[in-house]
């Protein structure tokens, strides 16, 4: 049996091809056929179960009434409409979605929340070199999320490469796991859908030799029509 026949076809957006590997590479490990897809071109829907949102440069902040700080990217507006408006599509579908870093934070302006630009602590969150599956840091995770039903455990140790994170959270959003330490949101999940977990890390690097990372993937395949 294929994997198209078992009806587990996900669109995965991305913007840089070689990025995109370990995304794809994660989704297979769990059972899921990835459709890669360049953020280039006007897209919907129809004939996905999912949607996969990867990393990427920053959010816009215009998109959430804020100018400029001088360390966030220049804005990538094909983008942030694009993953807007799929977004927009899945959760109106109630398909499930499964956003990653760059991903929470479309998620969460798109619901409404806004971003903290550049963490003054960000190195904690930064991968510095070495091998990107190596967790950098400890979350602690929500009891009562979804999150916390994928993981068994309330805590876990997580890789990471972001300066920015979630601010005020989003409508409808709530938070399901914080940095140990500081207090950084690091997942967000829409309790009312089947199925909508956005975390700050990269999982997709982790994945292939952390059952607990795999996880997050086979959940979210198992949420699939």
């Amino acid at each position: 049996m294929t994997l198209s026949s078992v009806s587990k076809k996900v669109l995965v957006i991305y913007r840089e091809a070689d990025k995109v590997v370990p995304y794809r590479d994660a989704l297979v490990a769990a059972g899921i056929d990835p459709v890669l897809q360049g953020a280039n071109v006007s897209l919907s829907l129809d004939g996905f179960e999912g949607l996969v949102l990867t990393g990427g440069p920053d959010v816009d902040p215009e998109l959430y009434g804020e100018t400029r700080h001088p360390e966030t990217d220049e804005p990538d507006g094909e983008r942030d409409a694009l993953e807007a408006s799929l977004l927009k599509e899945a959760l109106a579908r109630d398909l499930p979605i499964l956003a990653i870093c760059r991903g929470l934070q479309i998620l969460n302006v798109c619901q409404g929340g806004t971003l903290i630009q550049h963490l003054q602590a960000s190195q904690r969150h930064q991968w510095t070199g070495g091998r990107r599956d190596q967790p950098v840091h400890e979350v602690s995770i929500e009891k009562g999320t979804l999150l916390a039903e994928i993981a068994g455990k309330d805590r876990m140790q997580v890789n990471s490469r972001h300066h920015q994170a979630a601010r005020t959270v989003g409508g409808n959003l709530r938070v399901s796991a914080v940095d140990a330490n500081d207090g950084t949101v690091e997942a967000l999940e829409h309790p009312g859908k089947r199925f909508v977990l956005a975390v700050q890390w990269h999982p997709e690097d982790q994945a292939l030799h952390d059952a607990g990372q795999l996880k997050i993937f086979q959940r979210f395949g198992a949420a699939l029509a």
